[in-house]
């Protein structure tokens, strides 16, 4: 990195991707907790990675595919809560920005998580698009 240069910063809002979720996307490190996941999937959006969004579905409510519309422009994210319920199941709720077409939308999602194996997993969640 040349310098003076920051490094890049990450889509969820921390500072720097490599201390993020850069580790999460390529696999070098699991998510701690279920936002770590959540952030690391609108991430995962953000740079159009199909393959990470499936591997860190949960198998049971995993889709056979995934589609990101590449005129979609993640913008922000907002982390509203997080609750673990137990060892294994937590929530997560939150407001993705993106705009689309020339717009501005917001998707607030109050999501789902299961640990199964020592890995968070995004089980399901209930969407709302304004």
């Amino acid at each position: 990195m040349a310098r003076g240069r920051r490094p890049p910063s990450c889509p969820c809002g921390n500072p720097v991707f490599a201390a993020c979720c850069g580790p999460l996307l390529s696999g070098e490190a699991p998510a701690a907790d279920a936002e770590a996941l959540m952030r690391s999937r609108y991430t995962a959006y953000a740079h159009g990675d199909r393959d990470y969004l499936l591997a860190s579905w949960h198998p049971r409510t995993r889709p056979d595919g995934v589609e990101i519309d590449p005129a979609c422009k993640w913008i922000g994210l907002t982390v509203h809560a997080h609750r673990a319920i137990d060892d294994d199941h937590a929530e997560v709720r939150f407001t993705a920005r993106y705009r689309l077409g020339g717009r501005a939308h917001r998707l607030s999602e109050h999501s789902r998580f299961e640990r199964l194996d020592g890995r968070w997993y995004y089980l399901d969640g209930r969407v709302r698009e304004d």
